[in-house]
């Protein structure tokens, strides 16, 4: 079957519905049971309880495990609520994790402050390590978190050497791919045992619904599903319909981001003020070989550095900008572009490009009106230096 197929199809058993054509929304807390018979043997049953699943959640979780390419799929509230299930599954007291030092920063922010106060260690490593991880692994280490690219600053990782590495060692490899998204990039497709996605950005795609995806593979998912349960991690019945009615359109969405982000992207390029594009789609990108050689397609997340880092010139760019807004998330309709500084949330690389930096998100508006947009905001900010 092919991807986009998928999506209108899996997760869906119409006649089982009575032949209607999107799942059902329960809203479930107590589920009642007819005999006594099958009170007692309840832990057997799917549907037991509403914290435990619904088919409104399986229909979801299914339709992930099928786009991920995984043996099963937990569903959490929060892209970080999935990235603190999946941790807390396969680590304990005594154990140490290796983390990219391009990471989400919510993620640093609870390796540093969580996992470190539970007695796990956390070492911080260069995302360009590829095979080298080896060297870095020692006899406690149970995770390898990696991140392809990497926030902010789009690092490609060559996660099928360092899965290769870690399996060797017995170690766990965990992989944020919001950016890939399922459709773009499936990581355990190349060694990794576990898909991290923040569902809120590309599978929901219209920045109104907070989501959270743990895919798995067959030899830890057992482990996840039994740390999620233990969490209480259970998003809301209409959340969950919302990311099903999103993931739908995922496909059609992606190749639209595809398209406009590598557009604006090229312009970036060529502008005089720009000095750095950072994103693997481009041919200039350090990354590109390990993009082209491991996903179908780029999603419109990237970065880009201007020549000079004064406020008032970067205040003159963002706020006269029409059609691209200011805020966290990504992976919506809507384009946004915010400064960022990566110097701040590193500790095993540095990052010592000049001049400010930028992430943008490029949504799904005309691109000619986008780059007329950041044309006149670059004029501001030319005018303002």
């Amino acid at each position: 079957m092919e991807d986009d197929t998928l999506l209108a199809h899996a997760g869906r058993h119409p006649f089982e519905h009575h032949g209607i054509v999107n799942p059902p929304v329960y809203h479930a807390s107590t589920v009642l049971f007819p005999t006594f018979e099958a009170f007692s043997n309840a832990s057997k049953a799917r549907v037991r309880y509403g914290r435990r699943g619904t088919p409104t959640s399986f229909a979801l979780a299914d339709a992930v495990s099928a786009l991920e390419r995984a043996h099963g799929t937990v569903l959490a509230p929060s892209g970080l609520g999935a990235i603190t299930t999946a941790l807390l599954a396969c680590t304990k007291a005594g154990d140490n994790v290796l983390v990219t030092d391009s990471t989400y920063a919510p993620t640093r922010q609870f390796m540093n402050n969580v996992m470190d106060r539970f007695g796990v260690s956390v070492t911080y490593y260069d995302p360009l390590v590829g095979a080298g991880i080896a060297d870095l692994i020692e006899d406690n280490t149970t995770v390898v978190w990696t991140e392809t690219p990497g926030s902010q600053t789009f690092e490609m990782q060559d996660i099928t050497a360092i899965a290769a590495a870690a399996r060797a060692r017995g170690a766990v490899v965990i992989a944020d791919n919001t950016w890939g998204a399922g459709y773009f990039y499936r990581p355990l497709d190349h060694g990794a045992d576990i898909s991290v996605q923040a569902g809120t950005k590309y599978i929901v795609g219209h920045s109104d619904v907070m989501m959270g995806t743990v895919a798995c593979n067959e030899a830890v998912f057992e482990r996840v599903q039994s740390t999620w349960g233990y969490l209480g991690h259970m998003p809301g019945p209409d959340d969950m319909y919302l990311a099903l009615r999103g993931l739908r359109t995922m496909g059609v969405r992606l190749e639209r981001h595809n398209d406009s982000g590598l557009a604006i992207a090229r312009w970036l390029e060529a502008r005089p003020e720009v000095t750095r594009v950072m994103h693997p789609g481009l041919e200039s990108d350090p990354g590109h070989a390990l993009w082209k050689r491991d996903f179908t397609g780029a999603s419109g997340l990237f970065g880009f550095v201007l020549n000079d880092d004064r406020s008032e010139a970067v205040a003159a760019l963002l706020d006269g900008l029409k059609y691209y807004g200011m805020g966290y998330s990504w992976g919506g309709f809507e384009s946004l572009l915010i400064p960022t500084w990566p110097q701040r949330v590193r500790s095993a690389t540095t990052w010592e490009q000049p001049g400010q930096t930028f992430r943008i998100h490029v949504g799904l508006e005309d691109p000619k009106d986008l780059i007329a947009d950041l044309e006149a905001g670059l004029e501001r900010f030319n005018a303002a230096l």
